[in-house]
């Protein structure tokens, strides 16, 4: 057998065949705008597996609403003194499944031969001024511009940034009987006992007889591999009164939830996905801040030629509210079920998923502050704007 050539210069290279590397593979594709250009995807795995789920809400249809699995235009909110049905309007909250959004992308990119993919294992990037190269187990490759999925080493030293994981493990149910409603999700259920952290349940069913379940908490450290599935076997047993079901898939991860500063531009690297900040410190939720940072690069690069310009953001006021919720959290101003129990019973669910979406308006974003217990924000907003304020100099 003839051993495969690889080429070792690109024009653009993707470490990363994520989430992140592949929207961005997808829109460079979708574009039409670089036929005339080489394009390299690198990533350890063949991405075959059905590893994740990602859930975000949306108005109308958006790119990947071909393989959107489920999704649902109502959920329910519960805690132990409190449950409502949520009428999402006009967004309707969607589920993607791993496995469909690789082999969706693949299939796209397979009708563009100027993106390559290759499995590769990557060692390291090298970071130069007029290219990067990526060091691989067969080799380095070049490029003008290397986008990166890949976490980089935390650099950022000082103290009094917040730090907490969002980790859940999820298992897809079946069961005999017509146990679920299919156009009813669960978003948030924190009737679970809190003594590990935040922790709560969301519930998406894909019929009446399937749905998958999944444990999720904010705290900063992970739990005991069989506390996710006593906490799994309770909630289905005890909440949810299954008594008999099959385990058809699982899945577990690990979201970083923070506010230090991730790198964004370095020369020639440009991060991407949570590796370059797309993860909202105070929900976890990536998917559709994905979505936009990976279109405005390539929006970058059509206007100017320089995708770095599509990375470049400062502080918003968006970032000091999610200082201030991790700040509330991690000091244990208030329980986390107690914040988004008064979120939900107080707000419009559509006024807070716009705000989760860094899409609020200052007057509403007013209203939602308004809806909350006032000393314990202000006093976690004033330490806040002191922190900045201090970093800055």
């Amino acid at each position: 057998m003839i051993p495969k050539i690889l080429e070792r210069s690109y024009d653009h290279i993707i470490a990363g065949a994520g989430c992140a590397g592949l929207s961005l593979a997808l829109r460079m594709a979708l574009s039409g705008q670089f036929r005339d250009q080489r394009i390299l995807l690198l990533d350890r795995s063949g991405k075959s597996s059905n590893d994740r789920t990602w859930c975000f809400w949306e108005q109308g249809q958006g790119l990947f609403e071909p393989i959107v699995h489920r999704s649902w235009s109502s959920a329910w909110f519960h805690d132990h003194d409190f449950s409502q049905r949520l009428d999402l309007s006009p967004f309707r909250y969607k589920m993607i499944r791993g496995i469909d959004f690789y082999q969706h992308a693949f299939s796209i990119l397979k009708e563009h031969p100027y993106i390559r993919f290759e499995r590769q294992d990557i060692r390291s990037i090298e970071r130069g001024p007029m290219k990067a190269t990526v060091h691989t187990d067969n080799g380095s490759f070049t490029a003008p511009w290397v986008y990166s999925s890949l976490m980089p080493e935390t650099k950022t030293s000082k103290k009094g940034y917040h730090d907490l994981l969002q980790h859940f493990k999820g298992w897809v149910i079946r069961t005999q009987e017509a146990r679920f409603r299919p156009d009813e999700a669960t978003l948030m259920d924190f009737r679970p006992s809190q003594a590990h952290g935040t922790t709560f349940v969301y519930v998406m069913p894909f019929s009446e007889k399937e749905a998958l379940v999944e444990y999720t908490l904010f705290s900063p450290s992970l739990l005991e591999r069989s506390d996710y599935d006593e906490g799994l076997k309770h909630y289905i047993g005890n909440v949810l009164g299954i008594g008999s079901y099959e385990i058809v898939e699982e899945e577990f991860g690990v979201i970083p939830m923070s506010d230090r500063p991730f790198p964004t531009a370095e020369g020639r690297l440009l991060h991407i996905g949570t590796a370059g900040g797309q993860t909202k410190a105070s929900t976890g939720y990536t998917f559709q801040f994905i979505q936009k940072q990976t279109a405005a690069i390539v929006e970058a690069i059509h206007a100017s030629g320089d995708p770095s310009k599509g990375l470049l953001q400062g502080l918003s006021r968006f970032n000091w509210y999610d200082s201030v919720l991790l700040n509330v959290l991690v000091n244990g101003r208030l329980e986390g079920h107690d914040v988004f129990r008064m979120l939900f019973q107080r707000n419009k669910p559509a006024t807070i998923l716009r705000f989760l979406d860094n899409d609020s308006s200052f007057t509403q974003e007013l209203g939602l502050l308004n809806s909350l217990p006032m000393w314990p924000f202000m006093k976690a907003g004033v330490a806040e704007i002191r922190k900045y304020m201090k970093f800055a100099n």
